[in-house]
């Protein structure tokens, strides 16, 4: 890591779940990090939670947008780098989850694939082109699923997105190695978050039992891959429970 600079994160989805916890961790290890969300009450409680740390040695802001509006995506985007410049870290985390194709859910297909797969592609285009034009080593981390390879029956639409987020990285990481930019990819299994149909009580007795995973352990993993030399890309990492057998 370079010592001589705080690095700044631009992080989505960071309201809850991973991007919470992600978040809290890297203020919490010296990052200054800005994250994007759409829940008004959830990005009040993340804030309520940074300002009851003591000494935190990392900044945290934000602001709320939803990423599948183009236009304000664009603008936030545009505002972040005047204002702060191009970020080094770039942490594309939001999603939302999605069954087969012939069931009707709240939301269309349409607002699936431009959440889950179309704002990691024009982030990481805007950061990549922002970090060559001004020779940033930096990082852009892709969170995907394990889904993209376990691909549940049931699934279909969410395991596209999946999917074409794991071969988006794998492709643009070839594209942006080259200029020292290290890109890479989780994929978790089973996570306790707002993702899932179960319960806080329901998920703390699977994490007891070692079937799911707390959102605190990816985000240990997205610094672990940050803490890395910079000759180091570690390109995909999965990370399943012990004991979902997958």
């Amino acid at each position: 890591m370079n010592t001589n600079k705080t690095e700044k994160v631009f992080l989505t989805g960071g309201t809850a779940g991973i991007g919470r916890a992600t978040a809290l961790l890297l203020i919490e290890n010296g990052y200054d990090v800005f994250i994007i969300g759409r829940d008004e009450n959830k990005f009040k409680d993340l804030m309520d939670s940074y300002e009851a740390l003591e000494n935190s040695p990392g900044n945290l802001e934000g602001k709320l947008v939803d990423v599948t509006d183009e236009q304000a995506l664009k603008n936030l985007w545009n505002d972040y780098v005047q204002q702060y410049g191009c970020p080094d870290i770039l942490i594309n985390n939001v999603g939302i989850p999605y069954q087969s194709v012939t069931e009707n859910e709240e939301v269309s297909m349409e607002y699936l694939v431009k959440t889950n797969l179309w704002s990691y592609m024009w982030l990481s285009g805007q950061a990549g082109k922002s970090m060559m034009e001004h020779k940033i080593e930096g990082d852009i981390i892709n969170v995907g699923s394990m889904s993209a390879s376990a691909r549940e029956e049931g699934s279909s639409a969410y395991v596209a997105t999946k999917a074409g987020i794991q071969g988006f990285s794998e492709s643009f990481r070839k594209e942006m190695n080259p200029h020292n930019i290290r890109v890479s990819l989780v994929e978790p299994g089973s996570v306790g978050t707002d993702m899932q149909p179960t319960t806080p009580a329901e998920e703390h007795e699977l994490q007891q039992k070692m079937e799911m995973l707390k959102a605190e352990d990816i985000a240990k993993t997205l610094l672990f891959i940050l803490k890395q030399p910079k000759r180091v890309n570690i390109a995909e990492v999965t990370v399943k429970p012990l004991r979902q057998f997958i």
